[in-house]
């Protein structure tokens, strides 16, 4: 009996998030995933899903009147976009404005997420995007390209005005799209900030492997000697006794220690604003002009014709890299003027359709393991009330 009643009590306090991750109650909800029980796992997750629209409808009964401006906004864009008139030219410009900065943003938040995989979709999407506005500036002799969706499709103007290209001309030319990327890597800074925020003011402790490093991290603070833990104190310590600026100055540059940032501003209860702000302005504006700016160079016409140069310089091989660098750089100038699919870009898009496939399931499972949580929680309540 003894036996049985620790068990149950290592159980519920498991449950509740006072014992550490190697629990059974962890190890259970862990296990509840789409490949190993999938007819419990997507049943735990509709009802979890129930559960959080409820939820999420009561908090927007309690902004009514938001929700109400809102509502009333959108019925009167809905009548502008479905009435004829001379007005339809502006509503068709936002509404295509608005769906090009959602596409960046939308992809800066995948980015900070990282489709569940660390994909980076700066590599993947604006990296190139903005690299291939830089060859047709410099091949076209403008920036005047028709509207998105470039440069998947640009076409240099017919009429092209003698207009001097220059990296802040190019840089202006793709500021939007990647302002917009940047603001979307701060927004998906935001979960992991909300996650330690509730469980610090909660007692909880969530099912995160970042927030379980992060405390591990807190508990050995004192005793830390590989470099590796010692710079992420360093982010987390400056990060809480600079406030502001300190989070500023860490979101500002490339910085692979910062998806910490959001779980220590949530922990130590940083208000919301003077972690948003920081890393809004560090990420869409200081980070995203610096590494624009090094694409920009990279990719510039007067630096990739020395760089052909410098190859030709290397002594035995120079010459044989030298040709195929510059069929290469031919055939993008003419993909420039005469876009078609390729092999490479049908792979591409698969792979990444494949990421994509994976988060959703990982979304279900992680959904299907907070219910099971709930379950949890529910049935040692029960017995602690008997």
């Amino acid at each position: 009996t003894t036996t049985n009643t620790s068990k149950f009590d290592l159980r519920c306090l498991s449950a509740f998030g006072k014992l550490p991750k190697t629990s059974l109650d962890k190890e259970e909800r862990l296990s509840l995933v789409l490949w190993k029980r999938p007819v419990t796992t997507l049943q735990y997750f509709c009802i979890e899903t129930l559960i959080t629209l409820k939820e999420w409808t009561w908090k927007l009964w309690q902004r009514r009147g938001v929700v109400f401006l809102t509502v009333v906004l959108f019925s009167l864009f809905s009548m502008a976009y479905s009435i004829e008139g001379a007005h339809q030219e502006y509503v068709q410009y936002l509404e295509k404005k608005f769906l090009w900065c959602a596409y960046w943003v939308g992809l800066g938040i995948l980015s900070s997420v990282g489709l569940g995989t660390g994909l980076h979709t700066f590599l993947l999407y604006l990296g190139p995007h903005i690299a291939s506005v830089t060859l047709a500036a410099y091949e076209c002799g403008s920036v005047n390209f028709p509207e998105p969706p470039y440069p998947a499709q640009i076409v240099c103007p017919e009429e092209v005005l003698q207009e001097s290209i220059s990296l802040w001309t190019i840089m202006s030319k793709v500021r939007l799209e990647a302002c917009m990327w940047g603001a979307g890597t701060a927004i998906g800074e935001l979960p992991p900030y909300f996650m330690a925020r509730a469980a610090r003011l909660s007692g909880a402790d969530p099912d995160d492997e970042d927030y379980e490093e992060f405390e591990e991290m807190l508990e050995q603070a004192q005793s830390a000697q590989d470099f590796a833990t010692r710079a992420k104190l360093a982010v987390q310590n400056m990060v809480q006794k600079v406030g502001f600026f300190g989070i500023l100055a860490c979101a500002s540059i490339p910085n692979p220690l910062f998806d910490l940032a959001g779980i220590t501003c949530g922990h130590f209860l940083i208000p919301f604003w003077t972690f948003f702000g920081a890393t809004l302005i560090g990420k869409a504006i200081i980070k995203m002009h610096i590494q624009k700016l090094f694409v920009i160079i990279t990719f510039s016409k007067h630096i990739v014709e020395q760089m052909v140069s410098l190859i030709g310089i290397i002594p035995g091989i120079g010459a044989s890299l030298q040709k195929p660098f510059r069929e290469y750089l031919e055939a993008q100038r003419t993909k420039l003027h005469n876009p078609g699919e390729s092999w490479l870009s049908w792979v591409f898009e698969k792979v990444v359709l494949v990421m994509v496939c994976y988060f959703i399931l990982s979304i279900i499972n992680s959904m299907a393991q907070s219910y099971a949580k709930r379950l949890q929680q529910k049935k040692c309540s029960e017995e602690k009330t008997k």
